[in-house]
């Protein structure tokens, strides 16, 4: 269940503009992990941009908390499917490596901000969410 994304093509590239737009700006060479954003797994919800950069971290689990029938849809390209309006959310969440990063994602975010108190509920801490949903999203929408 808990499939792992790789960098994904739009935030690979906006990584690697980052150091040389810096770079352009300040007329030195700015070194790649200062000029790369971060993001903080604390819970909160962030840009599609800021998203993107979390999501694209390694080890970090994509999950998408819409029903099965929305992620059918189109989803997130790596994203699991845990629906927070299934009966055995919470269970689901249990099996959920506390340790790990998890970018999580709805359709507007009022249910990735449901999602993250029940995952905080069950020990799982370390996560972000996504202001605006998959309607704020602009990057790559899959479908399997």
């Amino acid at each position: 269940m808990n499939r792992r994304i790789v960098r994904g093509a739009f935030a690979g590239a906006l990584l690697a503009l980052v150091p040389a737009i810096s770079a352009c700006s300040t007329g030195e060479d700015a070194p790649a992990a200062e000029a790369a954003e971060t993001v903080a797994f604390d819970g909160s919800h962030v840009s599609a941009a800021s998203f993107a950069v979390a999501a694209a971290e390694d080890g970090v689990t994509i999950v998408d908390v819409r029903t099965p029938a929305e992620y059918a849809e189109g989803h997130l390209p790596g994203a699991v499917n845990i629906d927070v309006s299934a009966g055995d959310f919470q269970a689901q969440v249990a099996t959920l490596d506390p340790e790990a990063d998890y970018a999580v994602y709805c359709r507007s975010g009022n249910r990735s901000r449901a999602a993250i108190d029940v995952m905080t509920g069950e020990g799982v801490e370390h996560t972000v969410g996504l202001e605006g949903g998959i309607g704020a999203w602009t990057g790559d929408v899959v479908t399997d």
